[in-house]
């Protein structure tokens, strides 16, 4: 029988995702802040799909690799986190989450039929690589590229053309699924475009190392503060307030505004977690759709 149990962060495993331009240090940071989660190389593993380059950092430890070789479709990817798991891996990097949207994209395009009925049948699969993700019993940590980008940037008096990283190449709403959401840039410094345990909240730009791992560590095993135990609202406001928020969820008309609506109230993140995930796979349902400049008709 389950047992009904008091919440205990102690038994969280934190879910963080960083997205940045090819060359911004994606893989290199992952490494250091997955042994700052758990102090031990032996239990980190990299899901490679970068053809072999987790091994360009073996020199930092002795960390474990597996390849996912191509079509990287969602269901490889369940398989190496299980195996994993299996393992006792207290770390898993998944590097990179974008082959597997990319890979489901050329599947999708290539299907005979509806467009839009062709997505009924994508979507689950995507679906179940989240839920691996978000039951796994390691941290996981997943990298994202962004679509790339120049501009024009003054260099001691000359124009010189910089890389920059734009939107992640994933479905949109990918953001839900992950605690922390790290935007690296091409000087490997990060910012928190994402963050529900608030410490990384208007923070400078920093290059992420393992401290970065530690102190999300040690808010894992931290208990419920006790501005988290305390509330002020009597039953009656908690309730006009609860529902008052699921309307504001419910009336989101596209992503953008169901996005603007999540980041701007991070304490409510995970407790409109269902509510937020259900309205988001009602918009990615509706006809018009439209993901990744392909249009489901």
């Amino acid at each position: 029988m389950t047992n009904l149990r008091q919440s205990k962060r102690s038994q969280a495993r934190i879910r963080v995702a960083l997205q940045g331009p090819s060359g911004a240090g994606k893989t290199y940071s992952s490494l250091l802040l997955a042994f700052g989660l758990t102090g031990n190389w032996s239990k980190i593993a990299v899901i490679d799909t970068e053809n072999q380059s987790a091994d360009l950092y073996a020199h930092l430890g002795q960390y474990n690799v597996i390849s996912v070789g191509s079509p990287q479709t969602p269901e490889k990817y369940v398989e190496a986190i299980e195996i994993c798991e299996k393992a006792g891996m207290e770390a898993i990097i998944i590097d990179s989450i974008s082959h597997e949207w990319e890979t489901l994209l050329d599947i999708h395009s290539n299907m005979p039929g509806n467009s839009f009925s062709n997505w009924a049948k994508i979507t689950p699969r995507h679906n179940a690589l989240l839920n691996k993700i978000l039951s796994c019993s390691a941290h996981v940590i997943a990298t994202v590229r962004t679509k790339q980008d120049y501009v024009l940037t003054d260099k001691n008096g000359k124009m010189v053309p910089e890389k920059v990283g734009l939107k992640g190449v994933q479905r949109d709403g990918l953001e839900y699924d992950f605690t922390i959401v790290f935007d690296v840039n091409i000087r490997h410094q990060a910012s928190a475009s994402k963050d529900r345990t608030g410490m990384f909240v208007d923070v400078p730009d920093f290059v992420i190392g393992e401290e970065t791992g530690r102190k999300i560590a040690d808010w894992c095993m931290e208990g419920a503060s006790a501005s988290q135990k305390q509330s002020s609202f009597s039953l009656t406001d908690q309730f006009e307030e609860s529902l008052t928020f699921h309307d504001s969820i419910t009336n989101c008309q596209t992503m953008d505004e169901l996005i603007k609506l999540f980041n701007a109230n991070p304490a409510l993140q995970q407790v409109y977690r269902d509510e937020f995930i259900a309205q988001k796979n009602k918009l990615i349902n509706q006809p018009n759709f439209r993901q990744n400049g392909t249009a489901a008709h």
